[in-house]
């Protein structure tokens, strides 16, 4: 049968399919669009279901506010180049939000969300994901009350962070996250570090300065000196203020009467195992899952 361009045209508009591909909907079921529509979501399912075991290491994070809270977003895709599209930036954007204003705490329960003309979170993933060629993956997400004032930081797409101080002003939150982000802390302040970690580093460090033949009666304060110097290095407290290195972070923070209540850093990423991949092998698969 013969399909007209203006229905070819329309379908489009209301799937947003490709147009070779809302053609042969409609050669296939005989121009009922209904059906056609049917069959370009199937389509969509299925390039889906082909990426879902691909590794995403490449993505981006995103950071909304409002009044009551805060939320730190990472979705994931396969490489940068996809990262950088509008589609997936977009998609990216509006989970963002959604988990902000319908106050969403778990992966589960965003992913049953619906969301514009779609049903389901996922389904709207799955619809992006055979949009763009890729896998792509709601890695992570914290909804954070606002319980003082918040401040975030964002470098580059990749690196994110938020803190809550207790007291002063937005700079100085902002100041806080921006260090976070360039830092890397892993805890407020010593007394957050478990038990175990330090007992652990302790024997190590103990055997280490034993070994280096100093007297028994001075190797306790060596150990301890070593450790302030060592759990200063992982905790925003101890650590030299990014902003001024004359400073601690605690010292400034003392300044303004403040202290950090929690903070948050994600990096597009980090801790994910990527398979080293032979290049040619790779542009061959990328070729194959297009015919």
């Amino acid at each position: 049968m013969e399909i007209k361009a203006i229905d070819v045209k329309k379908l489009r508009e209301e799937t947003n399919a490709g147009m070779m591909d809302c053609k042969k909907a409609l050669l296939e079921s005989e121009g009922d669009f209904d059906k056609a529509k049917l069959l370009l979501r199937e389509k969509g399912q299925s390039k889906a279901d082909k990426k879902s075991g691909r590794t995403t290491a490449q993505g981006l994070v995103k950071v909304q506010s409002n009044n009551d809270h805060i939320t730190i977003l990472e979705v994931n895709c396969e490489t940068d180049f996809a990262a950088k599209d509008t589609l997936f930036d977009n998609f990216v954007t509006k989970i963002s939000k959604l988990i902000l204003d319908d106050s969403i705490d778990t992966i589960e329960q965003l992913n049953q969300q619906a969301i514009d003309e779609f049903a389901s979170v996922e389904d709207y993933r799955k619809y992006v994901v055979s949009k763009i060629g890729e896998n792509i993956t709601v890695r992570r997400f914290e909804r954070i009350p606002v319980n003082g004032i918040a401040g975030s930081y964002i470098h580059g797409s990749k690196i994110a962070s938020v803190a809550i101080i207790n007291s002063g002003d937005e700079q100085l939150a902002k100041d806080i996250a921006m260090h976070v982000a360039a830092s890397q802390p892993e805890y407020i302040q010593m007394s957050d570090i478990p038990e175990d970690v330090v007992n652990e580093e302790k024997k190590i460090l103990t055997k280490q300065v034993e070994d280096e033949g100093k007297p028994a009666e001075i190797v306790p304060k060596i150990v301890e000196g070593k450790l302030n110097k060592q759990f200063n290095s992982v905790t925003l407290m101890g650590q030299e203020f990014i902003k001024d290195p004359d400073l601690t972070v605690g010292k400034l923070l003392e300044s303004y009467s403040s202290s950090v209540v929690s903070f948050v850093r994600y990096e597009v990423g980090e801790g994910v195992e990527v398979e080293e991949v032979n290049f040619a092998d790779e542009v061959k698969a990328q070729v194959d899952s297009v015919n």
